[in-house]
């Protein structure tokens, strides 16, 4: 990249929703530094789904043609670092990397992605993204009328078993200790033939990240080819807290329609703000937050 040490705007987080923020600002001839570790959440994925023109596409093809196509644009700039402080600063902000570079910016983009938290199953981190997922909307299709495992218990364990039941009805709902459901919903669940399995999930074992069997904490198996969980999170960059950016209750970044965060000057989106955790839903809102940080750009240059 060129040397050069202020932007009008710095994207935290290159993939979708990053690359799409940019392509917007380089289309509005903003001066855009894109800041990426090159460690997408679904880079374990063998293909990306529910994506108008890139339906079954491995994730990788999909980034790399969307990067080629971002640079054609000339005053995006691209910088394979990682992005991890923030100061707020007279003319805009501050943010420095983890090789020890600075740049400012006028405004900021965080598509920074959360990070899943794995249990401590074995087998379970190597299946993720390919036989265990977290989105029937993404992969439910591919892996239809499968004999299905659902991690979860309570509320979000029923509610998760209820929205796998329209792509099979195969299902086993592991809930990993006493089953914590009402009355009413342990009926709903048996009238649909859902069984509950209240053992812990020792270990996966897995060829390749293919489930092949599930083992009990009784060594007792059961044979599965797909595994759903939603799992604990964190945001993958603390920048928007030390900015005071606040966080929702399920710990996203809040932002309005337009992508703003409560901060003047800074806009979040994908997956770091919100449960639609898809490729379209991410391009969607970096589109958004690009088209909404140009406007306000040019709303202050008139008020001056």
């Amino acid at each position: 990249m060129k040397d050069k040490k202020h932007f009008d705007v710095i994207i935290a987080g290159g993939s979708y929703s990053g690359l799409a923020a940019a392509m917007a600002l380089g289309r509005a001839l903003r001066n855009v530094l894109v800041i990426d570790s090159g460690l997408p959440c679904n880079r374990q994925t063998p293909h990306s789904h529910n994506f108008l023109t890139q339906d079954g596409k491995p994730p990788e093809e999909i980034a790399s043609l969307a990067r080629k196509q971002v640079s054609v644009y000339e005053t995006v700039e691209f910088l394979n670092d990682l992005a991890i402080h923030g100061i707020k600063t007279e003319n805009g902000f501050k943010i420095q990397t983890k090789s020890g570079k600075s740049f400012g910016a006028k405004k900021l983009i965080f598509a920074t992605g959360i990070k899943d938290t794995m249990p401590a199953i074995q087998g379970f981190a190597e299946c993720w993204g390919i036989s265990v997922l977290h989105c029937p909307y993404c992969h439910g299709y591919e892996v239809r009328g499968n004999s299905t495992g659902i991690l979860g218990n309570g509320d979000t364990g029923f509610e998760l078993a209820k929205l796998i039941s329209n792509w099979t009805n195969d299902i086993t709902l592991f809930t990993q200790g006493k089953a914590n459901f009402t009355s009413e919903q342990t009926a709903a669940l048996l009238r649909h033939n859902i069984t509950l399995v209240e053992k812990e999930i020792q270990k996966i074992e897995q060829t390749n990240g293919r489930i092949e069997t599930i083992v009990l904490n009784d060594d007792s198996e059961m044979k599965l080819k797909t595994l759903y969980a939603r799992l604990p999170f964190k945001q993958h960059c603390s920048i928007p807290e030390q900015l005071n950016c606040t966080l929702t209750e399920d710990g996203y970044i809040e932002t309005d329609p337009m992508q703003k965060t409560n901060i003047h000057g800074i806009f979040a989106c994908g997956d770091n703000t919100g449960r639609m955790r898809t490729v379209a839903n991410a391009v969607s809102m970096g589109t958004t937050a690009g088209m909404m940080v140009n406007k306000e750009m040019i709303e202050e240059d008139f008020q001056t």
